[in-house]
């Protein structure tokens, strides 16, 4: 039987309430990005979208750093919807940055993994400036960006830049993400912007890539997402086996709600991921 692709990935139709969901998420960064310790809008590059925000614990010296990557099928959203990721992270003195990139159509595929990777190395070398321990960076993204996680990952950091170490990044935490491309060129509203060719998505599946350490990766999808976010998952798995520490189940979570779960202390999905962020 055919799979309707248009379907497995549409979770805007997949979700009641959709776009509440989106806008309380919006109206809960407003209310506190101002309010957390660290800077906001922080230049990492020239274009007005290659922005990120960092906030550090206070009173922590040389916390690890979680890099956070938000989705929206590279196609919508901003950081300013999703600091309130940070807090619960930073009350376990961990430091957060969120990264913002340009979107698609106006910004392709291959320069949003660009913009990412200079995020990545431009935190790494303002370390000392920031406060942040170098040797703990652990990077991690939901949907788009858990795609952008894993192309994170498969960065060979030494031959970017020689001043980066090739082992830049702890470890990853992919939330339902896209590791083959393949099967969104089914998908009329994303293939529209992002023109999946069979060179793109060979050069920009993580599936077929290969991670450049052995730094860690864990992983989760919820339970109500549908097959193919599913699927997409267990290829990472079996793809990346040789960095793949594991699943974590979160079986009454949909695509919107993993996410959430990510900032939910009492959640496994939270109390993994702080485990794999402070590892030595």
């Amino acid at each position: 039987m055919k799979v309707d692709f248009a379907a497995e990935y549409d979770v805007r139709a997949q979700i009641p309430g959709f776009e509440q969901v989106i806008n309380s998420w919006t109206a809960r960064s407003q209310a506190v990005q101002h309010q957390l310790p660290g800077r906001v809008d922080i230049a990492y590059g020239d274009s007005p979208d290659e922005t990120l925000d960092y906030f550090s614990p206070t009173g922590v010296i040389k916390p690890p750093l979680l890099v956070f990557l938000h989705g929206g099928f590279w196609r919508k959203l901003h950081k300013d919807d999703f600091t309130w990721i940070a807090p619960p992270y930073l009350e376990e003195g961990v430091a957060v940055a969120v990264i913002n990139y340009g979107l698609a159509p106006a910004t392709n595929l291959e320069t949003i993994v660009e913009q990412i990777r200079k995020s990545i190395a431009w935190l790494y070398l303002h370390a000392d400036e920031l406060g942040f321990d170098t040797d703990r960076i652990t990077v991690s993204g939901h949907s788009a960006g858990g795609h952008l996680t894993c192309m994170a990952m498969a960065t060979d950091w030494v031959a970017r830049d020689s001043r980066l170490p090739a082992d830049l990044l702890a470890a990853g935490i992919a939330l339902s993400p896209v590791v083959d491309l393949t099967p969104l060129k089914e998908v009329p509203m994303l293939e529209n912007d992002l023109h999946f060719t069979p060179e793109r998505i060979a050069t920009l599946s993580p599936s077929k890539l290969h991670p450049t350490t052995a730094a860690p990766v864990i992983g989760s999808v919820g339970g109500l997402e549908s097959n193919e976010f599913k699927r997409q998952r267990q290829i990472l798995a079996e793809s990346w086996s040789g960095v793949w520490k594991g699943a974590v189940d979160m079986p009454d979570r949909d695509h919107l709600t993993l996410c959430e779960a990510f900032a939910e202390p009492e959640t496994e999905l939270f109390v993994r991921s702080l485990a794999l962020i402070k590892q030595p």
